[in-house]
């Protein structure tokens, strides 16, 4: 099958850009900015508590970061908004222990 542009042109034709099966990144990060600036809050604090990358040296990462991702999700259905500690969203926290398990979890199957 011959890859061709999404609006159809053909690969040697001038202005084509063969990315119709490429991931489109800006449909999470665009979208999804003001969320993901929160996250960014989350991990600039625990930068600034522990170290820029410490996280990723954390042992049995996949369920230590599950649970601090459930903690956070639990104490905002309890009704607790922002963690106590840090004054952040739990609902940021506990995306920023989602994507910190799913690293571990991709590096893991690499």
């Amino acid at each position: 099958m011959v890859e061709k542009d999404p609006t159809g042109l053909d690969a040697h034709d001038p202005g084509a850009k063969l990315d119709a099966r490429k991931n489109r990144m800006g449909l999470v990060l665009l979208a999804f900015a003001p969320a993901l600036i929160e996250v960014s809050k989350v991990g600039t604090y625990g930068a600034t508590k522990y170290s820029e990358t410490g996280w990723k040296s954390v042992e049995n990462g996949v369920p230590r970061y599950t649970d601090a991702m459930f903690r956070h999700l639990f104490a905002e259905a309890s009704g607790e908004l922002k963690d106590k500690d840090t004054e952040l969203l739990h609902a940021a926290h506990a995306a920023w222990n989602a994507l910190a398990r799913l690293t571990f979890i991709l590096e893991e199957n690499d």
